[in-house]
């Protein structure tokens, strides 16, 4: 059982059932493989050893008595954003050094709930702002696939961890693209639900109108019973929706039937790169081998979604950002005045991309440009929400490329922030329309490095999504490709 790193949550689960293997053994055979690789892949900023066999443990004592739970001695990764009691959390930034939060944010609760093993905390960009896990504050982390690229960003940890076998599944979030583009780029699947899907509560906010956690998996079915575990209503947060979750593994393994997917002649534009343009072509075919009849449909304000989200998006972590001020908790840097205390503290705290946004979102929500900028980005963000809802009056699903391009090198773009923002040119939309979207493995470029679709639905349609994005990876083995990194 050495490979034990290499199972996904389902079959884990069916041996540990089975008791075939204990939570102990696989919790220690997936530390192991991190142990092995970490050196290299740098996915996690802090691993909680001694606490995650403890869990796993009191897991395995659980089963013992005959008691069972969605998840019980199943070992995740989480990212650094999302609050853990007695787990330093500092969302990739020096300006929460030291910041341990007293409380579980709500997923963690019910991941703990469902009896999941907390592993430890991954990488960054810093308050989830990039594209490359490049921004971190404190250092890169490597794609598995080639240790000289990008494993996408924001959640770039979590989908390096779950790419090279340091976790079996892990959480990240997405508020323009940070589940799925890093899911893309490391060959796994990665989940945004519905805006409002899952609870916010206990995530440090980037862009609250747009922030969603989303879990990053191996496949389809793990993602869906991380989503099953996690949805529902909170009344700790507001904007989460009252209506009841269903069974998204149960939804997932239905039969397609008529399946109607439309294709946006805006997601087949010049600067996608030609390997990821014929895999995604590949994909398409694949679903007509399925049945599936190809729609054409126009999103007319693709285009406008790069602008209106770097509007929005910094005008909003302005305004969160503002209480990082080194009174309370977290890194200070001394001054002679309250004034300087500030200057100094988030001078040196904030890295050079958090700086940038909060400069653009501050101007942009200033006297004078409230109107011009961020009031006028919101009225574009209605227009490419009814784009969607206008092309889903005639298909079930929207299928296109998750990233323009495969993963780069490490250090190519972090000199030309425009082109860094380009590579979520795919994933902003549904973020801005509030819509559930995923992406998933569809085949790899010439370097050898994978290649993601993204397939998105109407709002709180995870089941459809699901469904549709199980039966092509039914169809396909492209998911079932593993780096070739370290021992293991």
């Amino acid at each position: 059982m050495s490979e034990l790193h290499t199972l996904t949550v389902l079959q884990a689960l069916d041996l540990l059932r089975a008791g075939e293997i204990s939570s102990v053994a696989l919790t220690q055979a997936v530390l192991d493989r991190i142990a092995a690789v970490e050196e290299d892949v740098h996915a996690y900023l802090r691993v909680t050893e001694e606490a995650a066999l403890a869990q796993a443990e009191a897991a395995d004592a659980q089963r013992a008595r005959g008691e069972d739970a969605p998840l019980l001695g199943i070992p995740l990764a989480i990212k650094d954003n999302l609050s853990t009691e007695g787990i330093e959390t500092t969302c990739g930034s020096k300006i929460l050094q030291g910041y341990t939060p007293p409380f579980d944010a709500t997923v963690i609760a019910r991941l703990k709930r469902a009896g999941a093993v907390i592993l430890g905390k991954t990488n960054q960009d810093e308050f989830a702002m990039g594209s490359s896990t490049e921004n971190s504050g404190f250092f890169d982390t490597s794609n598995p696939w080639d240790l000289t690229r990008v494993p996408g960003g924001s959640s770039g940890g979590s989908a390096a961890a779950v790419a090279a076998g340091e976790a079996l599944a892990g959480l990240g979030t997405d508020t323009g693209g940070s589940v799925r583009q890093p899911a893309s780029l490391c060959g796994v699947v990665g989940l945004r639900p519905t805006y409002g899907r899952i609870s916010r509560y206990g995530l440090i906010a980037f862009a609250s109108s747009l922030d969603q956690v989303g879990p990053i998996t191996r496949t389809v079915g793990d993602a869906a019973l991380l989503t099953q575990v996690m949805a529902g209503h909170d009344p700790l947060d507001s904007t989460t929706w009252p209506a009841p979750v269903p069974d998204y593994v149960g939804a997932m393994r239905q039969e397609i039937g008529q399946l109607r997917i439309g294709v946006p002649e805006e997601y087949f534009v010049e600067g996608v790169q030609p390997d990821v343009a014929e895999a995604v072509r590949g994909a398409i075919a694949t679903f007509e081998e399925l049945g599936a009849e190809i729609i054409d449909v126009h999103l007319p304000h693709t285009d406008d979604a790069l602008s209106v989200y770097y509007l929005i998006a910094p005008a909003e972590a302005s305004a969160n950002l503002a209480r990082f001020d080194g009174i309370r908790y977290g890194y200070r840097e001394a001054g002679a005045t309250i004034e300087d205390l500030y200057a100094n503290t988030r001078g040196a705290g904030f890295g050079p991309e958090v700086t940038r946004r909060i400069m653009l979102g501050t101007y942009a929500l200033s006297a004078g440009y409230y109107d011009a900028y961020y009031l006028k980005a919101q009225k574009v963000r209605t227009l490419i929400k009814e784009d969607f809802d206008q092309a889903f009056e005639t298909v079930d699903v929207i299928l296109g490329p998750t990233s323009p391009v495969t993963a780069f090198k490490l250090g190519e773009r972090t000199d030309n922030p425009l082109e860094m923002y380009l590579a979520d040119i795919f994933t902003l939309s549904q973020a801005l329309a509030g819509i559930p979207a995923v992406s998933l493995p569809c085949g790899f470029d010439a370097d050898g490095l994978p290649i993601g679709l993204q397939l998105a639905a109407p709002a709180l349609e995870e089941g459809r999504l699901l469904q549709v994005a199980h039966a092509y990876e039914q169809a396909t083995t492209w998911h079932t490709q593993r780096p070739m990194l370290g021992t293991g």
